[in-house]
């Protein structure tokens, strides 16, 4: 009988993840170190102390994941070859596809505007989509290539940064700004983008990080981690969440996926202070700045966020109004006040409200993406409103300083090691 070209992941993950022994595991949330059993189909295990998840185990999770990025790879491309928007005003049509915004930006000399939008609904989407394909593609076959983790590590870096969800409500809020003013008409294109999002969702939700390198084990494509000694140092790699003692000297490299050791983030408080700082210098100009201007029959006020936030209330649409208002203005203060809060904090050694503080911080670090909604309205109404003498929209200078403002909060974020609040309590020993 010929030898089969394909294996079957959810086969292969149920056999396989049944006879694996248990493992030590560390919550990358508050550092407490567990002992996770193998585990059942559809069983997740939480962190005793502050409630985040270890690993979560379905033995279909990867050939959904990678029925989800095929759609998505689909989606992606009918989202750029079909009609996607189109604007029509006084016998005029304006039409625009899924990158029209990033050129119109970047036409406008707002270059840095129009690499922020490229990266986060286009660029990002793609090659997370891709990268997901070529792993879970190439686990499928009878000799996975040998480059697969690797590549699987850096799409892990993607995953904040591909927005697509953001992006539909910021084309919803474009719409509801032009409908009163001209005939929106939405194409395939758009629906495309719709399912896009789904799919991305989807895949993210079905697929578990530590399930897809367990798998690389089981294929031979990395060796087997280590037993970790509990007399010597150990720590959590923060690329693919694989705990090992820590190499002679206390540097050296993640025997699972080669990256870098550090038993936390390397100057995380001045880092993170430092993105706070630069933030909250940022935010002033994000706010006092026109993030657009509207010339219409030569005549434009510019707009700012506020301005924008008034123009929809005082239209009677209050639930966009306030959903705009909390993405865009209460959102990025709230981050802000929240990161400086676990700064002091920490640094200060407080012991109360550790799991509280905890919360805060998957709060912070969850919600940042959403304030993109303004940019990539803007991206949208300047693909769509240049009309000449009729109708114009340009971007201000203001979009550019907010979208800085929302990178570097999510980065800030990232740099932020919430063990170091448990460390700083004395909760972790080690």
């Amino acid at each position: 009988m010929p030898m089969p070209r394909s294996l079957s992941l959810t086969a292969a993950s149920r056999r396989e993840d049944d006879a694996s022994p248990g493992r030590v595991m560390e919550c990358h949330e508050c550092g407490l170190r567990h002992v996770v059993p193998r585990l059942a189909d559809g069983t997740t295990a939480r962190c005793v102390r502050c409630g985040a998840t270890l690993h979560r185990f379905r033995a279909s999770s990867l050939d959904h994941a990678f029925a989800y990025a095929c759609a998505g790879l689909v989606f992606f491309l009918m989202a750029n070859f079909l009609p996607f928007i189109s604007l029509e005003i006084s016998g005029r049509v304006q039409a625009a596809s899924l990158v029209t915004g990033i050129f119109a930006l970047y036409g406008q000399g707002l270059w840095e505007l129009a690499a922020v939008v490229s990266l986060t609904m286009f660029v990002a989407p793609a090659l997370r989509l891709g990268t997901l394909f070529l792993v879970l593609g190439g686990l499928r076959l009878t000799r996975p290539p040998r480059w697969l983790p690797q590549l699987y590590r850096w799409a892990m870096l993607l995953s904040p940064w591909a927005m697509i969800e953001v992006y539909m409500l910021g084309v919803f809020v474009a719409y509801v700004k032009l409908i009163d003013l001209a005939t929106v008409v939405v194409g395939p294109g758009l629906y495309s983008v719709g399912a896009l999002m789904l799919a991305i969702i989807a895949a993210g939700t079905a697929l578990d990080t530590e399930t897809v390198w367990r798998v690389f084990e089981r294929r031979g494509l990395i060796p087997p981690p280590p037993p970790v000694d509990p007399q010597r140092p150990a720590c959590l790699c923060h690329a693919c969440g694989l705990v090992s003692n820590l190499p002679a000297g206390g540097h050296g490299g993640c025997p699972r996926c080669g990256a870098t050791l550090h038993r936390r983030r390397p100057e995380s408080l001045t880092r993170t202070w430092a993105l706070v700082v630069t933030a909250i210098i940022l935010y002033i100009p994000a706010n006092l700045f026109p993030v657009m201007t509207v010339i219409s029959l030569g005549s434009g006020a510019p707009d700012t966020i506020m301005s924008g936030v008034i123009e929809l209330a005082d239209s009677g649409m209050w639930p966009l109004a306030a959903l705009v208002f909390f993405a865009s203005i209460t959102v990025p203060v709230l981050k802000l006040t929240g990161l400086i809060y676990l700064l002091i904090t920490t640094q200060r050694g407080k012991t109360g409200r550790l799991r509280n503080r905890t919360v805060i911080y998957r709060i912070v670090e969850a919600v940042g993406r959403w304030s993109m909604i303004d940019i990539f309205m803007i991206s949208i109404l300047v693909a769509l409103v240049q009309l000449g003498e009729l109708a114009t929209i340009e971007p201000g200078i203001g979009a550019v300083s907010f979208a800085a403002v929302v990178i570097i909060t999510m980065i800030a974020a990232m740099t932020f090691d919430p063990r170091l609040m448990w460390d700083a309590a004395g909760e972790n020993h080690d």
